[in-house]
């Protein structure tokens, strides 16, 4: 059965998405559960993007072992010398030039004449296969491109040394024929190209992401790229767990194996969905929490009849077995050990203790404690990290009535360790606690984006908070989850201006290193 090898680009691409922003301890966290999910490479970040993105892709390179790591270049030098710093420690050290080939972007975005573009992409292969061993190169938005130029181009790159070749839709513009004919194409008409692996990368903004990524396969694509739950620019990229799935029911149609641990997709998608504050649609196909749900009478019927009526995938086939009442407030601290480790979380004892005494907190209060609750509580304490001193709530009191204004009064401890109170009013309860918060928080703040949602059912279920703000101009993400979604509220912001205060602490710690 023919191989298909899963490039898994949720840290690259999927972090370019509008308002996200991983610190390395959870880059590290989602790199190691894309490695238990199996993919066959994980691009972990573009190490000449900033000190940080370097940082993320090096440490990475050296912990997982089972996932080949590559990293983000540009057709330049400094950039191939960068990806190699951060990249030599790895397994098999990796890299993934890119260079646009498409007479909009030649002309508009690079100035270059189609001779000038052959020779940037020859001379950045040949340069990049002195170090690395695997040489991946893109020729950017190849759907838009002439078919004989990016023929002749791969033809070049591929006698540079280029093991690797990609042909991304990089606007989401093909349909599924023309992308399969692409495809069909340079399988035809490149010499050589029996050499290489072809690989597909298609992006979501006409919605036709994962049928051009399985037309591309159908016509010799070896390697396809997306991220978890499809996250990326603009519209995002194709939702990896939709191909993986996609393949294993229809095998007889595709007749390929992809090595995916099809039990760790539930795990993946909500680990990237909670670090990233990227919420599911419920109705995502796979992974959304309405995928397996059935209200119509005739379907629930049919259900009761044969699940096979209405239901081709199962909850277990991705890992999503309905689980009930996992631990409740008489359990000990043996068995939430005990259910940590079966649910993937290494936390030393340390944070082991912190997040058994919330458990026994929230157990006090919510009669059920759910496997949804616990993986927030685990998650939140994996990450639970202070390398500088940062802000922490103390109290968040809001007196609100319907004919009154919101007035809210915050305490807070400061970094350098004091103490203060303040109050302010707001059009509602959130926007009250938020002005509050403003005076306490030394620097400019300012809300782009806020959103509440519940974890788990009913009126006692934890309520998780996201927002997105800039803070003394960088843009940020917080989270944060308590049963009061006002005091979660509270949390996610300081959670963001805190975050920010820790990766400013970290770039000038890794630029002084």
């Amino acid at each position: 059965m023919r191989v298909i090898d899963i490039f898994d680009t949720t840290l690259r691409d999927g972090e370019q998405s509008a308002g996200i922003n991983l610190n390395t301890a959870e880059k590290i966290e989602i790199a190691r559960q894309l490695e238990r999910f199996g993919a066959t490479i994980i691009e972990s970040g573009f190490p000449a993007s900033s000190p940080g993105d370097f940082d993320a892709v090096q440490r990475i390179a050296g912990i997982v072992k089972n996932s080949i790591i590559t990293g983000l270049a540009r057709s330049v030098k400094s950039d191939i010398d960068r990806a190699w710093e951060a990249l030599k420690g790895a397994e098999q050290p990796h890299i993934h030039i890119f260079l646009a080939t498409s007479p909009i972007h030649m002309e508009h975005k690079l100035m270059k004449t189609p001779d000038q573009v052959v020779e940037i992409a020859v001379e950045s292969v040949k340069y990049a296969r002195k170090f690395f061993p695997l040489v991946q190169w893109s020729a950017e938005d190849a759907s838009r491109s002439d078919p004989e130029f990016l023929a002749y181009i791969i033809k070049k790159v591929i006698e540079a040394g280029a093991t690797t070749i990609n042909l991304p839709d990089t606007v989401g513009y093909a349909t599924p024929s023309e992308y399969g004919a692409l495809f069909r194409y340079m399988k035809e008409n490149v010499p050589g190209i029996e050499k290489v692996k072809l690989s597909a990368h298609c992006h979501d903004d006409l919605g036709m992401a994962t049928a051009n990524t399985l037309a591309a396969i159908e016509n010799g694509a070896d390697q396809v790229e997306g991220t978890i739950n499809g996250i990326g620019e603009r519209a995002g990229n194709v939702a990896l767990e939709e191909i993986a799935v996609a393949l294993h029911i229809r095998k007889q149609i595709y007749g390929v194996n992809t090595g995916i641990n099809l039990k760790e997709i539930k795990r993946t998608s909500q680990l990237v969905s909670q670090l990233t504050g990227s919420l599911i649609q419920p109705n995502k196909a796979i992974v959304g929490k309405n995928a397996f749900a059935h209200e119509a009478g005739i379907h629930q019927d049919g259900m009761l009849k044969n699940p096979l009526t209405y239901e081709i995938i199962t909850p277990e086939l991705i890992g999503d077995a309905s689980t009930e009442l996992v631990l409740g407030k008489h359990s000990g601290r043996h068995a939430f050990k005990d259910r940590a480790i079966k649910m993937g979380f290494e936390l030393n004892d340390e944070k082991l203790n912190k997040a058994f005494a919330e458990f026994k907190k929230l157990a006090d209060s919510k009669k059920e404690i759910l496997e949804a609750d616990l993986f927030v509580l685990l998650t939140d304490q994996q990450f639970n990290e202070k390398h500088i001193p940062v802000y922490e709530l103390d109290s968040v009191q809001v007196q609100y009535g319907t004919d009154s204004i919101p007035i809210a009064t915050v305490s807070a401890r400061q970094p350098n360790g004091e103490l203060i109170s303040q109050s302010a009013a707001g059009a509602g309860a959130v926007e009250a606690i938020f002005n509050t918060l403003e005076r306490i928080v030394a620097g400019k703040v300012h809300i782009l984006d806020y959103r509440v949602t519940s974890i788990g059912k009913g009126r006692d279920a934890l309520g998780e908070a996201v927002i997105n703000l800039s803070y003394n101009g960088d843009t940020v993400t917080g989270r944060d989850v308590a049963q009061d979604v006002l005091e979660a509220s509270a949390k996610a912001y300081l959670n963001a201006v805190n975050r920010q205060l820790v990766k400013s602490n970290q770039k000038v710690e890794v630029e002084a290193g």
